[in-house]
Order: C-alpha cells, then sequence, then structure tokens
C-alpha cells in the first residue's frame, strides 16, 4: 500500500494551482478554474449528503465527457463514493445492465441518454440529474432533491456565509484500499465485468505520471478519448489535474479536420492517442509521398534524407500545435510500418501497455528512451511484472502481473477474479517477452493463440501487422477455420477510389497481397484464403478489433 493518497493529492492541486484553468468545454468555450471546479465539487457534496448517499454508494456516470462530468467524477471520489462511468458507446441494453448491476442510487446523465431509458428500467436510481447543468430531472420519490438542486446557490452560501476560500478545500480522508471507481470494461472477448479500482490503484498511476513528469503545472491537453475508459480518464483527466494542467474536452474522437483545427488552438503539450490517428495520418498523408519518384531518389541521398526527414517531422508537429512533447499510444498495437517511420524522423512517440484491471498503466518508457516493437518499460516500484515462461527473453508467455495498479476484483463476480487473480497475480492473457531490462513485447492474446498443426504457436496479430502494410488494406483479421488461417480484409476503399482503382479489382490485388504476406511470415504461419469484407470490423470504444464476432 502506497503511503500518498489520491483524495489529498487533488485536495493540495486544487489549492495551489485554484487560479489556473481546470477545465474547457471546447466547443461551448466554457471554463472552470480550479478553484472554481472546487467550488462545483463542495456543491455536489452538499447533495449527495441531502441525498443521504455513504461511502461506498454507486453514483453512475453517462454521457459527453465536458467540465461537469469531470467535476462530478471528482465529487464522487472525494465524497468517499464509488463512481461508475459508462462508455457512450455501450448500446441501452449495456448501460441499463451495468446501471442496475453496480447498484448506482444516482445517475449523471446527458439528456439524449436519459430520453432512451425509462424509469422502471432501472428501479435503483433515486434520481437523475443533467450534465448540462446538474439539475434534477427526474426523482423517484417526492421533490426534495429536485428543489434541493434548484436553491443549492443558497444552501451554499448558508455553509459558507463569509464565501468559499481555498482553506474550504478539504475533503475527507478516504483510506487507500477503499473502492472509488468501478469500471465495466469494453473487452474484445464479448462481455463486460465491473473492475473494482481503490483510491490506492488510481494514485499509483497517478503518482507515476507525477514521478516521470508527463505534466507540469499549466500544461496543455486536449482531451478526446473516452474519460469512461481507464486510458483515457487516466492521462486525460485524472493525472493532469494532479498536476494543474489546463483540460480542454472534445468529448468524443472527431472528424480529422476539427481535430487539427483543435490543436492548432489548444496546443497542447502531451497527445494521448490510440494508434488509429497516427496510422490514418501516415498512410493518407505521409507514405504517399514518401512514394513519389523524385522523393523517392532524394531519400537515397546521404544528408539530404535527414533534411527531408527533419522537414516532415516539423510540418507534422505543426499540424498538432506545434507545442507537443510527447505523444502517448496507448489501447491497441500500432502499425510497424507507421512506428518505424514516426521513430526514423525522431518524432517523440512512445507506446505504452495496460488494461483496466491496473487502472490502466503496466508499462512506459518516454519516448528518448522507447525501443520500437516494445511496449516500454514496466512501472518499477509499483509493480512485478513476470513471463510465465521458461525463457522470458526469447520465449513469448503470459504476462503476470502484482502490485500497486492491480485490481481489487471483478464486483459480484468471484469466478471471473479466481481467474485471473491468483497467487497474488494478475494473469493479464496477454501474450509478450521481456528484455533483462524490464521493457515488455506483446505478441497477442492468450485466447487468440492458435496451434499449428506442427505443434507451433501463431500469434495472428504478428500476420495481421504484415498484411496490413500490403496494398489497399485498412483493417485484418487471421483466423482459423478448417484447421486453415484465413485472412479477413476490409480493403482501403477510399484510397482505392483516390486512386482510381475500381472495386471489380480489389479481389486481383487481394490475391497477389496473399502472395507477398506468404513469403513474409513463417511455413506454419501462411495463410489460405482472403476472404473481403465490405464493412469495417466492429470495434469496442477504444477501436480494438471485436474478434468474437469473427471466430466462426
Amino acid at each position: 500500500m502506497l503511503n500518498v493518497n489520491l483524495i489529498k493529492i487533488y485536495e493540495q492541486s486544487f489549492r495551489q494551482n485554484r487560479e489556473l484553468p481546470a477545465l474547457t468545454d471546447y466547443f461551448k468555450k466554457e471554463t472552470f478554474s480550479y478553484f472554481e471546479m472546487a467550488r462545483e465539487i463542495a456543491k455536489l457534496h452538499l447533495l449527495f449528503q441531502k441525498a443521504r448517499i455513504e461511502p461506498g454508494d454507486k453514483i453512475a456516470l453517462l454521457g459527453r465527457s465536458n467540465p461537469r462530468w469531470c467535476i462530478t467524477y471528482l465529487a464522487t471520489m472525494t465524497y468517499g463514493a464509488t463512481i461508475v462511468p459508462i462508455l457512450q458507446d455501450f448500446n441501452s441494453n449495456d448501460i441499463i445492465h451495468i446501471i442496475n448491476h453496480s447498484e448506482s442510487r444516482l445517475l449523471f446523465v446527458g439528456d439524449n441518454y436519459w430520453d432512451s431509458i425509462e424509469p422502471e428500467q432501472v428501479e435503483k436510481i433515486e434520481a437523475v440529474f443533467s450534465l448540462t447543468d446538474l439539475h434534477c430531472i427526474y426523482e423517484r420519490d417526492g421533490h426534495g432533491l429536485t428543489k434541493f438542486q434548484k436553491e443549492v446557490s443558497k444552501h451554499f452560501r448558508d455553509i459558507h456565509p463569509n464565501g468559499f476560500t481555498a482553506e474550504d478545500i478539504k475533503y475527507p480522508d478516504v483510506p487507500n484500499d477503499t473502492v472509488v471507481l468501478l469500471n465495466y470494461t469494453s473487452g474484445t472477448t464479448g462481455y463486460s465485468k465491473g473492475v473494482m479500482l481503490t483510491v490506492n490503484n488510481l494514485t499509483a498511476n497517478v503518482q507515476f505520471a507525477i514521478d516521470v513528469r508527463i505534466f507540469f503545472r499549466g500544461s496543455r491537453v486536449l482531451s478526446f478519448l473516452p474519460l469512461a475508459h481507464a486510458y483515457g480518464c487516466a492521462f486525460d483527466f485524472l493525472s493532469p489535474i494532479a498536476e494543474g494542467t489546463h483540460i480542454t474536452l472534445l468529448g468524443k474522437i472527431p472528424a480529422a479536420k476539427i481535430l487539427l483545427e483543435a490543436m492548432k488552438e489548444v496546443q497542447p503539450h502531451v497527445i494521448c492517442c490510440v494508434p488509429l490517428i497516427l496510422e490514418k495520418i501516415y498512410r493518407k498523408q505521409v507514405a504517399p509521398l514518401l512514394e513519389k519518384g523524385a522523393m523517392r531518389w532524394a531519400l537515397k541521398i546521404p544528408l539530404l534524407d535527414q533534411a527531408i526527414y527533419s522537414t516532415i517531422r516539423k510540418k507534422l508537429l505543426d499540424a498538432f500545435g506545434g507545442a507537443v512533447g510527447q505523444f502517448i499510444v496507448g489501447g491497441a498495437a500500432i502499425s510497424p510500418d507507421t512506428e518505424a517511420f514516426l521513430m526514423k524522423i525522431r518524432f517523440p512517440i512512445t507506446v505504452g501497455y495496460g488494461m483496466t484491471e491496473t487502472g490502466p498503466l503496466i508499462s512506459y518508457t518516454y519516448w528518448t528512451g522507447f525501443k520500437p516493437g516494445s511496449v516500454g518499460q514496466y512501472l518499477k516500484g509499483y509493480l512485478d511484472v513476470k513471463i510465465d515462461s521458461s525463457d522470458p527473453e526469447n520465449i513469448a508467455g503470459e504476462i503476470i502481473v502484482k502490485g500497486e495498479n492491480v485490481m481489487k476484483g471483478y464486483y459480484k463476480n468471484e469466478q471471473a477474479t479466481r481467474e485471473v487473480l491468483r497467487g497474488g497475480w494478475l494473469y493479464t492473457g496477454d501474450i509478450g517477452t521481456m528484455d533483462p531490462d524490464g521493457t515488455l513485447y506483446i505478441r497477442g492474446r492468450s485466447k487468440t493463440v492458435i496451434l499449428s498443426a506442427s505443434g507451433q504457436n501463431i500469434y495472428p496479430e504478428e500476420i495481421e501487422a504484415k498484411l496490413s502494410n500490403l496494398s489497399l488494406v485498412m483493417e485484418s483479421l487471421v483466423v482459423e477455420r478448417e484447421g486453415k488461417l484465413v485472412a479477413l480484409v476490409y480493403p482501403d476503399y477510399e484510397t482505392a477510389q483516390t486512386e482510381g482503382v475500381p472495386d471489380e479489382a480489389i479481389p486481383e490485388i487481394m490475391e497477389k497481397n496473399l502472395a507477398e504476406l506468404n513469403t513474409l511470415v513463417a511455413p506454419f504461419e501462411r495463410v489460405s484464403s482472403i476472404v473481403i469484407y465490405p464493412t469495417e470490423f466492429e470495434k469496442t470504444p477504444k477501436k480494438s478489433i471485436k474478434r468474437y464476432l469473427y471466430q466462426l
């Protein structure tokens, strides 16, 4: 157990940074300073008292990430209750299941989401509040909370007759072993589990970010990952807010044009993103430029190639606002060609690794020390990590984790908890290797490993990485069907149209890709055929393909 506590870290941050901007809604241009944020948190604490919320009670949160979403999250945690953030991309049945399964008493929600829920579907919910302005939009019994919220400013003045001051920013002692977050996973295996995360789990993630100075007082972050997901929440929200960072909220991943406009306006210092964003920019803008005849010739000339790479690097950084010190990529594997090029031009990219069950971070290395193909070093001092293998450096095995970040278990699911927490170790389900210095390399998921006829382990993700580099391949999945490897491919129809390639020519191109792919893989990894998919593969909110849907 750590000797620092996240609630106290926030108490200190909100006091010390009270004059700085904390949260901004990019589209509404609404900003809360750290002091204003703390004042709104104090008002919500009064509401919780009126609603007789006790430590450990659950409060559900559903909607677009905006300042009041963040304020509700922080208010719940600093009160000692348990926040239940729900991904807005979940379907209505999953949303209702999570609200009920978590036994949430209050619901804070975007107005449009409440429109699709009937009160009788969520019988334990006592009142519902709007994330637009925090007014009560539904109360099950009576009108006490509705009336209280209408008059909350008066109640607040009664409590603070001389005005709310920095000295009033004081939160109860919430022990480190207290569960303050119930985060429902959105994994690729098809069913959602409630991950119980404690103050200690979240403190470990935030304190590590403080230790390695990912953020600093007055730094800027543009948040567009879903904050209801562990990755976006930890590094677009919880860690920056501990350091006095200004967070501008987009609410979701927007169209590329809007995202780049926001980057230029906000000029973020750190960007947390999923690989898809960088891969699209590389494939659509950079790779075609490098393939032009004159450019290919110029890149073969010593010194000139470095000048060209330096120019491309500057243009990319300028496109992201010009102030970025580091891109932290997570949530899924990045394609090797994109990573290789970005590292060649000294683009400040690093790839981290984690999971909801570790709140989320397991490994990370600052970009200047990042090793290609890896996911950084595990968090020494916070975690112990082992590879379940006789030769961890050369023979892949399951990654197992122990330490401060590891969850308490799955809510109301002892069997699932026992399956992954054994002897104090969290069995991640990820297969990898590890260098002697603690650098991790992910090979694939244990559930996706295919055993060849000759007894060899086949990691479909490695074959997919090679296939996705070939002509007009946007996305791919390698699966086993009738004892053979089959590649499912969603073609890059947009590029095909731009290059004047008709749809009827794509099957022939895929056959050529198949022939080339089979020269790049081991004999036991050869793919028998490519099946073209007309639509993108269905994905989780963090943009991982739901593989279970395609395992026939």
